[in-house]
């Protein structure tokens, strides 16, 4: 919805329908943008658990269809309620579509790479968002906000066409033959889900309750620090809004390198080795820390702007590991539900909710004081990594050998 905010308000329509969208009030849009996530929050669990039990494959492009024809439909909304419907259907599709996504990829592909997939996925997020505002914004200035939105709708259809065709469930055997993870598990119909069941899947050890809070815990930190980076640029730096939009967003591509990165060097440093996805998302987690702890407490310039960089690298980096443990600790008959409750634990804990305690912290002592702080609660999920890892099955047993050698 910024390109509505930005084009849909300020743009003189001559149309009678046009005119309706083109005086929304900061509630309406407020609203038209809450939906979303208010949907994506609520239905992301249950409908992650119904893609578990009727078929992955099948229901991706069942949600990018259903997103691409609802991102549609707000292009041809003629008022603000046919837009809040339209946006309210966006979500339900866009609900559990990274869920899902993620247990398929990591369906088909050995566990040793499991953490750099699922860093590589949690990845796009950040790319396509930066690259779908950027292009948005592009043609909303020269066809109208509409016709962003109808470009968009488009882009979404053929993707889901292309899926459609070249990702199925014959497809996939192969991988399943050569002794991989089922791209679509079905648990039998004498094992009926029940509730307690799923709730029992969901949190089998204390270790997997421990990689929901660390994960969420530290994106915390980087849901503060990308979302005030603008504001904090325009205020510290003296940069224009749009300029400080445009640096900010090359800090999110920083983080989505991050999450890349450390997925790769997670998997490549702990085959084999149980207790070593723990240790390195608690290095993430402390690496964080320090350098955005020292970059906020320099003088504004080149060098703060670097650690911030370099501190942003690693504010993603547990991404990947966490996504992993969580795979690895759940059974595959639920990993769609399982990665909808990590989401769910990174939007409640981190991404959700550290924009408002920073935006109340900085009302306090001021935004730069708020980032000072934000920082230090990646120590928090250095300890429930820690703790975690201790408490890890896999991660004792290895210990234990290795006292024995």
């Amino acid at each position: 919805m910024h390109v509505l905010d930005a084009h849909g308000r300020l743009s003189s329509a001559s149309a009678h329908h046009q005119r309706d969208l083109s005086c929304l009030s900061d509630t309406e849009l407020r609203a038209l943008s809450g939906v979303v996530a208010l949907t994506v929050g609520v239905l992301a669990i249950p409908l992650s658990l119904l893609a578990d039990r009727l078929g992955r494959v099948r229901s991706l492009p069942l949600m990018a269809t259903l997103w691409s024809v609802a991102t549609l439909g707000c292009a041809l909304s003629a008022d603000f309620g046919q837009m809040l419907v339209a946006r309210f259907i966006i979500g339900v599709g866009e609900a559990a579509y990274g869920s899902v996504g993620i247990a398929v990829v990591l369906s088909v592909f050995p566990r040793h790479q499991w953490a750099s997939l699922s860093g590589a996925f949690t990845a796009g997020g950040a790319f396509g968002a930066v690259l779908g505002m950027a292009l948005g914004g592009h043609v909303a200035a020269r066809l109208g906000w509409r016709w962003s939105f109808g470009v968009m709708a488009l882009f979404g259809l053929v993707l889901a066409v292309i899926y459609r065709f070249a990702v199925t469930e014959q497809r996939l055997r192969p991988a399943l033959e050569e002794g991989q993870r089922a791209a679509v598990p079905r648990p039998p119909a004498r094992q009926p889900m029940t509730f307690r069941s799923v709730l029992k899947g969901l949190f089998p050890t204390r270790s997997v309750v421990c990689v929901y809070v660390g994960s969420g815990l530290h994106l915390f930190v980087m849901g503060a620090v990308l979302t005030w980076m603008p504001s904090y640029l325009n205020r510290y730096y003296g940069m224009s809004v749009d300029r400080a939009g445009a640096a900010a967003a090359v800090f999110v591509l920083i983080g989505g390198a991050g999450m890349i990165a450390c997925g790769v060097l997670t998997d490549r440093l702990s085959r084999g080795q149980p207790a070593r996805p723990w240790r390195m998302a608690l290095a993430y987690s402390l690496t964080c820390c320090t350098l955005l702890s020292v970059a906020f407490r320099l003088e504004a310039g080149p060098m703060q702007l670097a650690l911030i960089g370099a501190g942003t690298l690693f504010a993603g980096g547990t991404a990947g590991p966490a996504s992993a443990m969580v795979a690895g600790m759940t059974g595959a008959s639920i990993h769609a539900t399982a990665f909808a409750t990590l989401a769910l634990a990174n939007n409640l804990l981190g991404l959700a909710l550290a924009p408002l305690v920073t935006g109340v912290l900085a009302d306090r002592i001021g935004l730069l004081g708020a980032l000072q702080v934000a920082p230090l609660v990646a120590l928090a999920a250095a300890l429930a990594f820690a703790l975690g890892g201790r408490q890890h099955p896999g991660a004792r047993r290895h210990a234990g050998a290795a006292a024995l050698k």
